[in-house]
């Protein structure tokens, strides 16, 4: 695959900003209990993300990213403030409309893969399909392996495969729905930095080509380099927006 290096100051913006955000957080804070304790991971962040923009939160362990990334996805929801998607908002949804946006809306990517074992390539990208009752599975499937060019590797287990073939296959099953906003929680924490920026240079195809939006955590530099704009977080707070 040709090398795709990151954004430089040349790109065209994903979208307008006079756009409809496909994601937007207004004043969302999130307070946790620990031990008695109240725990505050996120104060009034206020953020949008459009159709095809790849964004970056940014920032030190602990600040923030992860506790933002599930309460995009609606894995969580605020203690105050309000998130929508596609004007939605995610706290007023019922049980099954949840199990319906994150089955059809939302895509997720972890840094540690979360592929089953027992499964084979093929399989693991097919089962969001199977479980949400879609038909056509096992070619639509395969077809998604082909667009992450490991198409070939479908009859593989997990265990057959290098960490960035498993990355790809991670990508596919978080795309096989064709989802709107695709999170990723840092993709390449287990990669080498070659590795790495191929599948950082596959997610930044994916925003172009699909118009998929795409949030990313990370605490590289280097990877928040391929994305549109980097959203700095500093003790749940955001600091500082770069990039628009």
């Amino acid at each position: 695959m040709d090398r795709i290096e990151p954004r430089t100051a040349t790109k065209t913006p994903a979208c307008p900003p006079a756009h409809a955000a496909l994601l937007r957080l207004d004043e969302v804070s999130k307070t946790y209990l620990s031990n008695g304790q109240s725990v505050d991971a996120l104060h009034g962040v206020s953020l949008e993300v459009h159709e095809g923009e790849f964004l970056a939160i940014v920032g030190r362990s602990g600040c923030g990213k992860s506790t933002l990334l599930n309460l995009a996805g609606a894995m969580d929801f605020p203690t105050s403030g309000r998130i929508l998607l596609e004007g939605q908002s995610t706290s007023e949804l019922s049980d099954y409309g949840l199990t319906l946006l994150r089955r059809k809306k939302v895509g997720f990517i972890f840094q540690s893969f979360q592929l089953l074992n027992t499964l084979s390539v093929l399989e693991n990208v097919e089962l969001p399909l199977l479980l949400a009752g879609e038909s056509e599975t096992r070619t639509r499937a395969q077809r998604q392996l082909e667009l992450v060019e490991i198409g070939d590797l479908a009859a593989r287990m997990p265990h057959q495969l290098s960490g960035g073939q498993m990355q790809r296959v991670a990508i596919a099953r978080a795309m096989v729905h064709e989802p709107r906003l695709l999170l990723a929680d840092e993709p390449t924490g287990n990669l080498d930095t070659q590795t790495g920026n191929l599948i950082l240079a596959l997610l930044r195809r994916i925003a172009d080509e699909q118009r998929t939006a795409i949030l990313m955590a990370t605490h590289s530099a280097e990877s928040a380099a391929f994305a549109d704009a980097i959203v700095k977080l500093r003790d749940g707070r955001i600091a500082e927006v770069t990039g628009r």
